[in-house]
């Protein structure tokens, strides 16, 4: 009896932040089992959560929860899809795209070089060597405009390499798979 009252009491008296890993460990342990998810995973989602408190402390503990376990489940060579995981919760999919977001920013996870892009599509309209070395030059010029974008900065650089040739607009953006328009406004910000 007395020890009952000890674990409550203590239950009660957890501070902050001992209070959200207690939370988000009691829906790390019911998402996971729902999805089917591996221990180690779990064991990984915990660890996640302990050294990126911080980044993830603005969100309720289901929705960080999903976005850590998810991102786990990546990391740890077990994709699954969102929907496995919002199927055992109720945390809303923007907030937890955007939660998971913010911690593979943080870890880098599945990210490729802007340098692959850049010479993936160069490979796919044929350009020469020489144009996809003034590409990364003007790509390593603009590293602040780089933050978050895709292929259409790569494209935009490799057409303000060659001079802006025509008919290359258009192969660059069917290699892409963005259109032109798109290219055109990456490479207005771009200083060449």
């Amino acid at each position: 009896m007395r020890w009952r009252r000890l674990a409550k009491l203590h239950r009660e008296t957890l501070h902050g932040y001992e209070r959200r890993l207690a939370a988000i460990g009691g829906e790390f342990r019911r998402i996971r089992e729902c999805a089917g998810l591996p221990q180690h995973v779990a064991e990984e989602a915990e660890s996640l959560v302990k050294r990126y408190f911080d980044l993830v402390a603005g969100f309720p503990p289901e929705v960080v929860a999903v976005a850590v376990l998810w991102t786990a489940a990546k990391a740890a060579g077990v994709p699954r899809p969102l929907e496995d995981f919002l199927r055992c919760s109720k945390a809303s999919e923007r907030r937890v795209r955007k939660a998971a977001w913010r911690l593979k920013e943080v870890m880098k996870l599945g990210r490729r070089p802007i340098e692959d892009y850049v010479k993936t599509l160069a490979a796919r309209v044929n350009l020469p060597a020489l144009v996809v070395k003034r590409a990364l030059d003007i790509l390593e010029r603009n590293r602040r405009v780089l933050a978050g974008k895709n292929p259409w900065v790569s494209a935009a650089a490799l057409w303000l390499a060659s001079f802006k040739k025509l008919g290359l607009l258009k192969a660059l953006a069917e290699a892409a798979g963005t259109t032109t328009a798109s290219i055109r406004n990456a490479a207005k910000r771009l200083r060449v």
